[in-house]
């Protein structure tokens, strides 16, 4: 089969438009992510044993299970329950929540690398436990948490995919759509894999750029 540029201007807005959906589900879902997160690793630090092992018991079992089965889960089991979402929502959701579990760790390994000084410190001052976290503590342990952050957006971004199995107009469901209709799939699918490289590359460009930076301000 040969490659026909004008199919490809054919196709091209229908699969901007899902690329737009692509984008919007992966800034979405890293926005969850990051907040839902957070809340897991402070949590995990809880001084009350339960709410700490629950929480972490609950963290495992979400990375321990596929991503697929969770979207599967949220999309078509929760409306038995009288849950029912719309497909980028419970997308977003999905992709959020798996990855938060992800993002906790980070968060969690970046607050126990404050030194113990720097609590002791925001006490002195009289600061609320709530003011330490946000005066104190957070700005400290975020910015080395920068790069691995931004390779779970990365990773979202390539798992976006998976959100075709729950009719999300994304990429790759518009492009399996195009070439299903006209039995073309060399130029849909061949322009999915250009997109996500572009972004990809991007990406890590500016991943790179991050951690030079970070090196700097350690030096």
């Amino acid at each position: 089969m040969e490659w026909d540029w004008d199919f490809v201007w054919q196709i091209m807005p229908t699969l901007l438009e899902g690329f737009k959906i692509t984008i919007l589900a992966t800034i979405l879902g890293a926005a969850v992510a990051a907040v839902i997160g957070l809340a897991l690793a402070i949590a995990r630090r809880s001084p009350i044993a339960a709410v700490s092992r629950t929480v972490g018991f609950v963290s495992e079992f979400i990375r321990g299970t596929p991503l697929l089965v969770q979207l599967y889960f949220i999309f078509y089991v929760l409306p038995d329950i009288g849950i029912r979402l719309s497909p980028l929502v419970a997308g977003v959701i999905g992709i959020g929540v798996h990855y938060a579990t992800y993002t906790a760790e980070v968060y969690r390994a970046g607050i126990e690398n404050v030194p113990r000084g720097q609590w002791e410190a925001a006490r002195a001052a009289n600061l609320t436990t709530r003011q330490a976290w946000i005066h104190v503590i957070l700005p400290q342990a975020l910015p080395p948490m920068i790069p691995a952050l931004a390779n779970y957006f990365i990773a979202m971004f390539k798992e976006t995919p998976l959100l075709s199995a729950i009719t999300v107009l994304e990429l790759m469901n518009q492009a399996k759509s195009i070439a299903n209709s006209n039995y073309r799939y060399i130029e849909p699918m061949t322009l999915v894999g250009v997109f996500f490289l572009a972004v990809s590359l991007v990406s890590v460009v500016g991943l790179c750029w991050l951690e030079e930076r970070y090196a700097r301000m350690d030096d």
